[in-house]
């Protein structure tokens, strides 16, 4: 598989959620944090979103598209001088997989799949900015026809819609972020950036293929067709740690969903990552994740997930 699907498998996301909200005239509504990716399309009309910790609110318009990675408090409100209610108070009044109208009217309406992720969710978060905006009309355009379905499952639910529903909702999270990565060339950094160049992106792949095999900068230089100085400098840049530092997180990611599994014994898994034995990558499992890969195992110590 390419780096992003391999990602997304390895994170195991699932849909805790997917609805709409409804809203005339005057509105305003606050969100809790959340532990959760939220994606959010809008299929009527305008409104504000403020997300605590970023510089500036910002305008949403009928078409608009967006991702929440950081689980951060935000607001949606007609006007930004809008008195704002609680998400708790208005969400007693519907369940999840329906729209739930905050006022009288339909002036406005949005739809929302909230991802909860099971596995190294910082792998992918930290790649992500606090929060991706898709507004333009080629990306509108990607993702009207999942917009269109979704919001059909919803408002006419038939027998097995819930699942069709997060089908389409996954759908729309990995169109969302292939569409950020295209957008986000020269713009962002992290691996997920990195991806929209085509030397790195080889690298990347090469990682993921071939997690266990005994990689060396120049071998990693080779496949992005770079000397070795300039892949790593463009590689730092644009991932934020170096080729070699990536691919011992990647294996050390790998070897943590293997263990959670209990399928196979640690030395197989050490072999399949890259160590020629358990005491090696035990201590560089350690020394990674803060704990050893029983206590992993077991659920005991921290895992700093780093």
């Amino acid at each position: 598989m390419d780096p992003l699907s391999d990602v997304l498998t390895l994170l195991q996301p699932r849909t805790y959620s997917t609805g709409g909200l409804s809203a005339g005239g005057n509105w305003g509504v606050r969100f809790p944090a959340h532990g959760m990716i939220k994606c959010y399309s809008v299929v009527r009309g305008e409104c504000w979103i403020a997300v605590d910790n970023t510089a500036e609110p910002m305008r949403l318009q009928t078409g608009s598209c967006l991702l929440l990675p950081r689980g951060w408090p935000f607001s949606l409100s007609s006007d930004l001088s809008q008195p704002l209610t609680s998400w708790e108070a208005l969400s007693q009044r519907g369940r999840y997989n329906e729209i739930l109208p905050l006022t009288p009217g339909d002036d406005f309406l949005i739809l929302g799949s909230h991802f909860q992720l099971d596995g190294d969710a910082r792998f992918l978060l930290d790649a992500l900015p606090p929060v991706v905006l898709l507004e333009t009309e080629a990306q509108r355009e990607t993702l009207r026809w999942a917009v269109d379905r979704l919001l059909r499952e919803v408002r006419d639910p038939q027998a097995g819609s819930t699942l069709i529903a997060q089908q389409i909702a996954y759908t729309m999270l990995i169109e969302a972020l292939r569409l950020h990565v295209a957008e986000g060339i020269g713009k962002h950094s992290g691996w997920l950036a990195a991806l929209g160049d085509v030397r790195l992106r080889a690298a990347l792949s090469s990682i993921h293929r071939e997690p266990g095999r005994a990689w060396t900068l120049a071998a990693l230089a080779h496949t992005a067709g770079m000397s070795r100085t300039a892949f790593a400098q463009l590689f730092k840049q644009k991932v934020g740690r170096s080729p070699m530092e990536y691919l011992t997180h990647w294996r050390m990611a790998m070897a943590a969903k293997r263990l959670r599994d209990r399928k196979e014994p640690i030395s197989s898994i050490a072999s399949a990552v890259g160590y020629k034995s358990e005491s090696a990558f035990s201590a560089a499992f350690k020394r990674h994740r803060g704990r050893s890969p029983r206590e992993h195992v077991r659920g005991k110590g921290a895992d700093r997930s780093c």
